[in-house]
C-alpha cells in the first residue's frame, strides 16, 4: 500500500540540501539591481538593525534602493537638526551645568553641526543626480561624509560619558543620541548597498614632486626649506601668502591671527593660502574652523617651528577639545612644523593634533605627547615622512588615512602601563575608515630604548567593534611584544576587528607568535593589500597631487 509524503518524514540530511538548494534559488538582495523596487522589509535586510530601519522607511509599497537612499537621508537630516536644538537647550542653561557638562555639550554641538553640513551635501549630490551612478570621487566622498557622521555622533556620546557630572544631560540626550545611531548606519547601509560599486583594485606607484610657488620677496628665505621638500614645478597653486614671524617682521606674530586672515569658503580651485610660520615655539592653541578651507602652512623645520601647549584630560578637558592643533577646514595641508602636547603620561588624554579634515595631508611634520598623540578622527588623511611620539593609544581616531615613511617612537610610560601605537575607532561594518600604516618605522624613543625593555608595546588594540588597522612593508623593531596586537577588554570586538600585516621586516615582525583572534589575518595576497593602499584606501591621486606632497600609490 503506498504511503503519502510528509515532509517531515525525510531524513535530516536530504532535508537539509533541499533547504540549500531552495535558498541559493532565493536571490539575496545584493544579487538584485539598485534600481529593482523591493519592499521595505527586504531593503532593510542590509542594514545593522533591520527592525529600526523597517519603522523608519515608508511601511506600504516598494521602492528601489536609490528611492529609500535619499528617504533615510532625508530622515537623518531632521534627525540632525533636532539633535542639535537639544544641545543648545542644554547650553542655555549652562549656568546650572559643570564645566565639565558644558564643554562635552560644546563639542557635541561642533560636532551636530557638522553632520548637518555634511548631511546637506550628501543629499543634495543624490538628489541632483539624474542617474543612477555616481562618479567615483563623488561616491567616495560621500561615503566618507556619511561615515563621519556617524563618527561624530560616537564622538559626543565619549565626551558625555567621560564627563561625570554630566549624568542628567547623558540620561537626557541617551534616546536621541542612540536614534541618531542608528538612522545614520541606516543611512549609510542604505546608500553603500544603493551607490557603492566594488572597485577595480589599481596598483601604481606615483611620486609627485610639484614645482615652486610664487613667492614674494620678503618670504624667499623662509621658504627654502619647503622648497627642498616640493622640489622644482609650478604644479602647487597659491592664491597668497602671509608670514608668520614672532619678531614683527611678518604679516603676523602668532598662528590664528594668520589663520583668521584666510578667505572663507574657497574650493580650492584658485589655489591654497600660504601661510609661512617661522622658527620659535608658539605657546598657542590653533584651530583651522571648517570655513577656512585650503590653507597650506609650511614651517622652517621640525623642531625649528614648534606648536605647543598642555590641555590635558585631568585638567578638566574633553579628549577632542585638549588638542594644541586641531583642522577642520577641508584641504588642509602642513609641512615642516613640530606639534606638541607637553602635558606628560600622567595627565592621561593629552592630544597634540586633531584632524578632522577632509583631504588634508601632513609632511616632514613631528607630532609628540604621551596618551593619545595623534587624533586622526574622521575624513581622508595622509601622512608622509613624519614622526610620532606617544605612549597610550598615541595614533587614533576614526578617519581613513594613510601613513607612508613615517616614524612612529613609542616612548617611556607611566609604571606599570603598557604602550599600544594604534587605537582605531571604527563602529559601523560600512564605514570606508580604518588605519594604513605603509613603508614606517616602528621602533623605540630614546627614553623607551634607555629603559632595558621593561614595557610591553603592542600594535594596537580595539578602541571600537569593528576597529581597522593594517601594518605593511614596514620595519617593525623588536620592541613590540611577540603576540603584536593588545585586546581592550576581554573578549570585545576581537571577531569582528579588522587587524591585518602584510611583508612587513625587522626583529619585531615575525607573526608566528601573533594573536589568535577571529579578526586577526595575516595578509599573503597582495590584491588584498592592495586595499590599504593611497590610491584605493582614500582615493589619493585624485587629490594628493594637487597638494605637492610626494606619495608612492600602491605597494612599494
Amino acid at each position: 500500500m503506498a504511503s503519502s509524503l510528509h515532509i517531515n518524514s525525510l531524513p535530516i540530511l536530504p532535508l537539509l540540501l533541499l533547504s540549500s538548494f531552495l535558498l541559493l534559488l532565493t536571490p539575496s538582495l545584493s544579487d538584485i539591481p539598485p534600481s529593482t523596487p523591493v519592499t521595505p522589509g527586504a531593503a532593510c535586510n542590509s542594514t545593522t538593525d533591520p527592525a529600526f530601519c523597517k519603522s523608519v522607511l515608508p511601511p506600504k509599497g516598494s521602492q528601489n534602493l536609490y528611492t529609500y537612499s535619499r528617504f533615510s537621508l532625508v530622515k537623518s537630516l531632521n534627525n540632525a537638526r533636532g539633535f542639535l536644538n537639544a544641545v543648545n537647550k542644554y547650553l542655555s542653561r549652562r549656568s546650572a551645568l559643570s564645566t565639565s557638562a558644558v564643554k562635552a555639550l560644546e563639542d557635541c554641538q561642533l560636532l551636530a553641526e557638522l553632520n548637518i553640513d555634511y548631511l546637506v551635501s550628501a543629499s543634495s549630490t543624490v538628489n541632483s543626480t539624474t542617474s543612477t551612478t555616481l562618479l567615483d570621487p563623488q561616491t567616495d566622498k560621500l561615503q566618507t561624509l556619511l561615515s563621519a557622521l556617524l563618527t561624530n555622533q560616537q564622538t559626543c556620546v565619549d565626551g558625555l560619558q567621560a564627563a561625570a557630572s554630566a549624568w542628567s544631560v547623558k540620561n537626557g540626550l541617551s534616546v536621541p543620541l542612540s536614534n541618531a545611531n542608528k538612522l545614520y548606519s541606516v543611512s549609510l547601509s542604505l546608500f553603500n548597498r544603493a551607490w557603492v560599486k566594488k572597485k577595480p583594485k589599481k596598483s601604481r606607484n606615483v611620486s609627485v614632486l610639484p614645482k615652486d610657488v610664487p613667492v614674494p620677496p620678503n618670504a624667499r628665505k623662509l621658504l627654502r626649506r619647503g622648497r627642498r621638500l616640493l622640489q622644482s614645478s609650478d604644479a602647487v597653486m597659491v592664491s597668497d601668502i602671509v608670514v608668520v614671524s614672532q619678531d614683527g617682521t611678518g604679516n603676523f606674530t602668532n598662528i590664528t591671527d594668520a589663520v583668521n586672515s584666510a578667505p572663507n569658503n574657497t574650493d580650492g580651485s584658485g589655489g591654497y593660502y600660504l601661510i609661512l610660520v617661522s622658527a620659535g615655539v608658539y605657546q598657542e592653541y590653533v584651530l583651522i574652523p571648517k570655513y577656512k578651507k585650503y590653507l597650506m602652512m609650511i614651517g622652517d623645520g621640525i623642531n625649528q617651528t614648534v606648536v605647543t601647549g598642555d590641555h590635558n584630560n585631568v585638567d578638566g578637558w574633553t579628549t577632542f577639545n585638549s588638542a594644541t592643533f586641531a583642522v577642520v577646514g577641508q584641504g588642509f595641508v602642513a609641512m615642516n612644523m613640530t606639534f606638541q602636547n607637553t602635558a606628560g603620561p600622567a595627565k592621561h588624554q593629552a592630544v597634540a593634533v586633531r584632524n578632522g579634515a577632509d583631504l588634508s595631508a601632513f609632511y616632514s611634520c613631528s607630532f609628540e605627547g604621551y596618551q593619545d598623540t595623534l587624533y586622526t578622527h574622521s575624513m581622508r588623511q595622509f601622512y608622509k615622512n613624519c614622526d610620532v611620539y606617544g605612549t597610550v593609544d598615541y595614533i587614533f581616531g576614526n578617519a581613513a588615512v594613510v601613513f607612508q615613511e613615517c616614524n612612529i617612537y613609542s616612548r617611556l610610560p607611566m609604571r606599570g602601563q603598557s604602550n599600544t601605537i594604534t587605537a582605531q575607532g571604527r563602529t559601523d561594518p560600512g564605514q570606508n575608515t580604518g588605519t594604513s600604516i605603509q613603508d614606517c618605522n616602528v621602533a623605540a624613543a630614546p627614553d623607551l630604548a634607555a629603559d632595558g625593555g621593561s614595557t610591553r608595546t603592542y600594535l594596537g588594540r580595539p578602541w571600537k567593534e569593528y576597529s581597522r588597522t593594517v601594518v605593511m612593508q614596514s620595519n617593525v623593531d623588536g620592541l613590540v611584544h611577540a603576540t603584536g596586537w593588545m585586546p581592550w577588554n576581554g573578549e570585545f570586538a576581537l571577531s569582528t576587528l579588522y587587524y591585518a600585516e602584510f611583508n612587513n621586516s625587522g626583529s619585531g615582525s615575525d607573526t608566528g607568535g601573533r594573536v589568535s583572534w577571529p579578526g586577526y589575518h595575516v595578509i599573503s595576497n597582495s590584491s588584498d593589500a592592495l586595499n590599504y593602499t593611497v590610491t584605493n584606501f582614500v582615493l589619493g591621486d585624485n587629490w594628493l597631487p594637487l597638494t605637492g606632497v610626494p606619495y608612492s600609490s600602491g605597494l612599494l
